[in-house]
């Protein structure tokens, strides 16, 4: 990942510190050595003998071979902000904690804004690990659109279930609901959001600044009968530059077994972005029962998906993984 500080960015752009859905997905032993036996078997007949040579073979094995798409629940960094902003504190905050740690100097004094898409557990699973939050002096600031937001932190944290409860977290640590009928300044950024169709509901969050956007949008379930709801929809994510959109599911998935579950499709995300003239769309929420080489399929399909609805389209399809750095 990039080193960067707080200072504002002359882009924006967006760091993935968690992008499975659900639950946390680990990778196995076998799964390691099923990799370093399909590496090892492409070596046949290559010169290895410089780390050059080394490091080019590498580059051209597929992402699900040299790499992972990571095991940590929803946490995404958008970048070029005045202060750090997250949407999501699934299990990645704490990895995203650990680099903010390691890269402040002792006297720094750092402010969060943490935008939550909603309380279900693996979107906030993560927050009681997030050690600046522990730390005198910062302060994180929570957003969402859930009336008992603060409430759900509490709970979590609460003896029977952990040793450490929210308020003896020594950052100052505040939450604010959301409207969705009004634009927020926060963070050098401007912030809007609406509510999407989720058990419990859920919130997505619109990011921008002059004539940049990100739209940070997960846990959605899109009907094709409900019109008013898609029409709204598109007018939210209309040329945002980036949107990270849930693709859980298939949808064979989505229309069929898990319909009603609250999430959406790959080849849905594929549609609206095409109608709203996204630039790029990055498949987020990943299935946390599919391994690398299945996701890596999975985005194989969405992109030829592409071809076959607009064939000229310039749309950029990605599929997110813990580590992911795009910019604006």
């Amino acid at each position: 990942m990039k080193e960067r500080n707080k200072a504002a960015l002359s882009r924006i752009g967006a760091t993935f510190w968690g992008a499975r859905g659900s639950l946390p997905a680990t990778i196995t032993e076998k799964q390691i050595r099923d990799k370093l036996f399909q590496v090892l078997a492409r070596t046949r007949g290559i010169n290895l003998d410089t780390v050059e040579g080394i490091s080019s073979f590498i580059e051209t094995l597929p992402f699900s071979l040299r790499s992972t798409y990571g095991c940590n629940t929803s946490c995404v960094e958008i970048r070029g902000a005045e202060d750090y902003i997250l949407c999501d504190a699934g299990t990645g905050i704490r990895d995203f904690g650990g680099f903010v740690m390691k890269h402040q100097k002792s006297e720094d004094v750092n402010i969060f804004h943490l935008f939550i898409s909603h309380l279900h557990w693996d979107h906030i699973q993560g927050f009681p690990f997030f050690t600046p939050a522990y730390i005198p002096g910062n302060r994180v600031n929570i957003y969402g659109g859930h009336e008992r937001l603060e409430e759900a932190f509490i709970r979590q944290q609460e003896s029977i279930s952990f040793p450490v409860p929210l308020d003896r977290m020594a950052a100052d640590i505040r939450f604010n609901v959301m409207e969705t009928d009004r634009e927020y300044e926060i963070g050098g950024l401007k912030v809007r959001a609406i509510k999407q169709d989720h058990p419990g509901g859920s919130f997505s969050y619109r990011f921008s600044r002059q004539d940049m956007a990100i739209v940070y949008s997960t846990d959605s379930e899109h009907k094709p009968e409900d019109e008013e709801g898609k029409n709204v929809y598109l007018e939210f994510i209309r040329d945002a530059d980036i949107l990270i959109f849930d693709a859980q599911y298939s949808l064979l998935d989505a229309m069929g077994a898990k319909e009603n579950w609250g999430h959406s499709s790959n080849l849905l995300g594929v549609e609206l972005a095409v109608e709203a003239n996204v630039k790029r769309l990055i498949l987020f929420h990943n299935e946390h029962t599919y391994e690398d080489d299945q996701l890596e399929q999975f985005l194989e399909d969405t992109r030829q998906y592409l071809k076959i609805y607009d064939e000229s389209n310039p749309l950029k399809i990605d599929l997110a993984y813990d580590g992911m750095d795009i910019e604006v």
